[in-house]
């Protein structure tokens, strides 16, 4: 039997080692990478506050982009701009969700595990054909984004992952950072930082290396359009509050965020909150990314 002070002196050997243990690993710092356990990289974003929509001089300078008048018409969904606040770190897909990638969710039987979906997500799928599902899209290359999605299947591809999709705030903040960029790269239109003017289609994920957010994400601007969480509300902004905005409690339409190939400037920009698409709807258009929570040692 060990003596009371040589036990003493091992027991704090053993707490001395595994608080070293735990300084040994630094917190992640804005841009840091990782691999998630399905293989898809992740940036990481800290915790910080952000300016969250448009203010008027803003929306003045973007109708000088000469949007089309149906976008020009839903300005007032980016106001007032309000500050925001995310109080927790989290790490976000560096790219769109990639054919590839969402085949693997498919293989792995993300339209026939009911873990994966929510009630309403469920009830939708009830009504489907699994086996045409997802549904055929013209665009079918490894490393594009997969599109043509409803906003119930990226959902269920994102618990999949052991994410979510991100609210629109966390999309926002990933893609403006700190000093609320008007785009991911900057305060000026730049056509060669994305898939967005006279495109004829999408391209690779990371093909605009130029256009990368300040956690270095890509394609915040252009290439495929996102769902994000939240119901789109004319009137949330009035009243959200500064910290972790959930989005509304209810809707008819999902907000859709960072412009899309063919389009232009004004939608591309990262206050730009689209306004027209249920949860069910499929589009060409669309895509999305995942978000998951830091845990120890992430």
């Amino acid at each position: 039997m060990l003596p009371r002070i040589g036990l003493f002196m091992i027991i704090l050997l053993l707490i001395g080692g595994s608080i070293l243990a735990q300084e040994a690993t630094p917190e992640p710092k804005a841009g840091d990478t990782r691999t998630d356990a399905k293989g898809i990289t992740q940036v990481y974003v800290p915790p910080g506050c952000f300016m969250m929509g448009s203010s008027e001089e803003q929306l003045a300078a973007a109708f000088e982009l000469n949007p089309p008048a149906w976008a020009k018409s839903v300005s007032f969904y980016e106001k007032p701009q309000h500050e925001v606040c995310l109080t927790q770190g989290y790490w976000i897909d560096q790219y769109e969700v990639t054919n590839a990638a969402f085949d693997a969710f498919v293989e792995d039987g993300g339209y026939t595990n009911p873990a994966y979906w929510s009630e309403e997500g469920a009830a939708w799928l009830a009504k489907q054909d699994v086996t045409k599902l997802p549904v055929a899209c013209e665009d079918t290359a490894s490393d594009h984004p997969r599109v043509c999605v409803t906003w119930y299947e990226a959902e269920a591809y994102a618990a999949w992952r052991g994410g979510a999709l991100p609210t629109e705030a966390q999309w926002e903040f990933a893609a403006r950072g700190p000093e609320s960029h008007i785009y991911p790269w900057g305060d000026e239109w730049d056509p060669a930082n994305a898939n967005v003017v006279d495109s004829e289609g999408l391209s690779a994920v990371g093909a605009y290396p130029t256009g990368v957010s300040w956690v270095g994400a890509y394609d915040m601007a252009g290439n495929a359009m996102e769902w994000v969480q939240d119901w789109l509300n004319g009137t949330y902004y009035k009243n959200s509050p500064t910290d972790d905005p959930p989005g509304a409690e209810t809707g008819t339409q999902k907000v859709e965020k960072g412009g899309w190939w063919g389009s232009n400037a004004y939608v591309a920009r990262s206050a730009y909150r689209h306004f027209e698409d249920p949860p069910t709807y499929q589009d060409h258009h669309i895509g999305f990314r995942v978000v998951s929570a830091v845990e120890a040692g992430s």
